[in-house]
């Protein structure tokens, strides 16, 4: 009788053949209805077999951390361990972007035709740009933004405007501050999960979250630095609602609001971060007022971003209202959306790779179980010290990466992203990773991560 195929490796063929046919599919759409405007769907991308100087930093650094990441992870001190994730973190994403070379894979990423570098000429007076930046978001209105400037809040564009005012102009360095910020990301999810889930959960995720496919487009794209801020936000709202001295996280819950509004004025499509700030406020601690109390600060902290910019005069809900005109104006309208609500997802499994999948199978799996025997508890007041049980935790975590799972649902059916999702859903592809901490053999999981994340940037241009 032939055994049946594990669980886990059945999420991984299933996604692997979901992929498969978004390559054939949208190579067929493409070649005769020219509609995906892509060279090699489902990503924004090039067939181009190719290596370069980042090629042997990324395979020491793959290897290095299959061989010795989880045992490290595992009796590494907290305050260490976190400092080696973003190390790791920043070491597989610089040697990744380096693939290309640093011209082709850093410097110029973020001066292409569309990107924001292209108009930072145009914030000599910034609360006049602020003022009249409406004005210019439809196509075919006096000067109109260019297509990145445009599909965001002017948060993005301001951020590389200002770098630009302290001396740091240029793609190298506005490619360099991505990579930096966005390599935090990991960091920051890590600091969430020991404080929902617990400390075992935390350390058996920190090597799939140095080790992500999705450093592939955090190396460097804006994206990455959007990753970064908001789940910063994440992280402090769970540090804000798990225990600790009442200062301590008020202030956290006011950072985290603070956060939470910048990234509403980085992208518009992640205000559905809140629904991830929903599962981590539904996960508080047990300690009686820990939600109720962080909420007041939470919600200070989140009006000061948007009251500054209604100030300078930029109007949000109009700016996006507009958006949505432009949108439908350009190759967002002729895109078939039958085709990118599915295979928008095969796009998620390039950025959060195979692992991620069958993690997110057994994510399910725990919290139904869970769900099936009571409620799913809070988080623990002491995660170093005791998770409450494998199964509480295991629940607490799937409730997380499934909130982040519905948010990215939710921006699939939207038909307001359709392609180039490998880069636009980073933010949301970051809290998906973390699944990966419910699978056994990590190693093996971790080689099949790094295999994923070498081989698109080793046989693709990516155009992020």
């Amino acid at each position: 009788m032939t055994r049946p195929l594990p669980r886990d490796l059945c999420a991984a063929v299933a996604a692997t053949l979901l992929v498969v046919a978004a390559v054939l599919v949208g190579r067929h759409i493409q070649s005769t209805r020219h509609t995906l405007f892509l060279h090699w769907p489902p990503l924004f991308a090039d067939w181009d077999p190719h290596v370069g100087p980042g090629t042997p930093a990324a395979v020491l650094v793959a290897v290095a951390v299959v061989a010795y990441g989880p045992a490290l992870a595992a009796r590494l001190p907290w305050r260490a361990l976190l400092a080696a994730t973003w190390a790791t973190a920043m070491a597989w994403t610089w040697s990744l972007a380096l693939v290309d070379g640093w011209h082709r894979g850093v410097a110029v990423r973020l001066t292409t035709p569309n990107e924001y570098l292209r108009v930072v000429g145009r914030f000599q007076d910034i609360p006049a740009t602020l003022r009249d930046f409406t004005h210019h978001i439809v196509a075919g209105s006096p000067s109109p933004w260019p297509a990145h400037i445009a599909g965001h809040p002017p948060g993005a564009t301001l951020t590389f405007v200002l770098l630009d005012r302290i001396g740091l102009r240029g793609g190298g360095w506005a490619g360099a501050w991505c990579i930096t910020v966005g390599a935090t990301a990991s960091v920051a999810v890590l600091v969430a999960v020991r404080a929902l889930a617990g400390d075992g959960l935390a350390r058996r995720a920190a090597p799939f979250l140095a080790l992500a496919p999705a450093a592939v487009w955090v190396g460097a794209s804006a994206d990455g630095y959007f990753a970064a801020v908001a789940a910063w936000s994440v992280a402090l709202l769970a540090l804000a609602v798990t225990g600790g001295p009442a200062p301590g996280r008020r202030a956290a819950a006011f950072g985290a609001g603070l956060l939470f509004g910048l990234t509403c004025y980085l992208s518009y499509g992640l205000t559905l971060f809140a629904l991830i700030a929903a599962g981590v406020l539904l996960l508080g601690g047990r300690r009686p007022g820990a939600r109720t109390g962080a909420l007041p600060f939470l919600l200070a902290g989140l009006a000061v971003v948007p009251a500054l910019f209604t100030v300078a005069g930029f109007d949000w809900w109009e700016a996006y209202r507009l958006l949505v005109t432009r949108y439908y104006q350009g190759v967002g309208g002729t895109r078939p959306y039958g085709y990118w609500v599915w295979a928008n997802l095969a796009c998620t499994v390039f950025v959060v790779g195979l692992a991620t999948v069958a993690g997110l199978g057994r994510a399910g799996t725990a919290l139904f179980r869970r769900r099936a025997g009571g409620r799913v508890p809070p988080a623990p007041e002491e995660p170093e010290k005791g998770d409450g049980g494998a199964g509480a935790a295991e629940a607490r975590l799937a409730l997380l990466v499934l909130c982040a799972l519905l948010a990215l649902l939710v921006a699939d059916l939207s038909g307001m992203s359709k392609a180039e999702t490998e880069r636009i859903w980073l933010p949301f592809a970051m809290w998906l990773l973390p699944a990966c901490a419910l699978l056994p053999r990590p190693r093996v999981w971790l080689a099949v991560q790094a295999l994923v994340a070498l081989l698109v940037n080793h046989l693709l241009l990516t155009g992020w």
